[in-house]
């Protein structure tokens, strides 16, 4: 059946859910799981700014983001290997975050989606949008929502 989980987080308050879950079920199908977290891009600077200080906050950006990444990973990694689920994850920095999530499963051979909804509500779909929707209507792969 299903051998291989992308499981996308972001390390809101919902990713120990999304991990508890997705070990659960990668124990059970006998499956292993690729987490991903897709990171934002370092923002862009209002004004101008000169090329040391943009550079300055683009490392700052980095090692934030490496170690947000990181953090999330080894707590996913932790839970995974005391089920005795294979696991690995990675991260990268990226524009748009549903096409990335789409890609990073096709590019590991994974043949389910796991994500965790915010649940915002239409309202807050509006204004933020939904990467869960977003990854449902490009991917062809098969999509479990938790929420």
């Amino acid at each position: 059946m299903y051998k291989h989980l992308l499981v996308p987080v972001d390390g809101s308050p919902l990713t120990d859910r999304a991990i508890e879950v997705s070990v659960q079920l990668a124990r059970q199908l006998g499956a292993e799981i690729t987490c991903f977290i897709a990171e934002p891009l370092p923002p862009v600077p209002p004004g101008p700014r000169s090329s040391a200080l943009l550079e300055q906050d683009a490392r700052e950006h980095e090692t934030l983001t490496l170690t947000h990444a990181q953090n999330v990973l080894a707590r996913f990694e932790a839970a995974a290997r005391a089920a005795g689920v294979t696991f690995q994850g990675y991260h990268d920095q990226v524009a748009r975050v549903d096409r990335a999530i789409i890609a990073a499963a096709e590019s590991r051979g994974c043949d389910m989606i796991v994500m965790i909804t915010h649940g915002r509500g239409a309202f807050g779909e509006f204004l933020f949008g939904s990467q869960t929707k977003a990854v449902l209507a490009g991917s062809k792969l098969p999509l479990l929502v938790l929420h």
